[in-house]
């Protein structure tokens, strides 16, 4: 999510490779992130090859900025 909330969009080979993660990881956090709909998720041919990009809805940003909000209290709270 923190990719997504600094840049428009990412597609997977991006992510992949900034997260190290793998190519089931990946697609099994991405495909929970787009039930709850905090990110939305297109899929495009570049040429022949198949491309799909990821960006953050507008739930999606509020909920990680609550996320982020929560996380600083816990560290300020010790």
């Amino acid at each position: 999510m923190s990719v997504l909330m600094v840049n428009e969009y990412a597609d997977f080979k991006m992510l992949k490779e900034l997260l190290g993660a793998t190519d089931g990881n990946l697609a099994s956090h991405t495909k929970a992130l787009e039930k709850a709909d905090y990110i939305l998720v297109e899929k495009q041919f570049i040429g022949r090859k198949p491309n799909t990009r990821y960006s953050v809805t507008k739930l999606g940003k509020l909920e990680f900025k609550k996320h982020i909000e929560a996380l600083e209290k816990l560290i300020h709270k010790t």
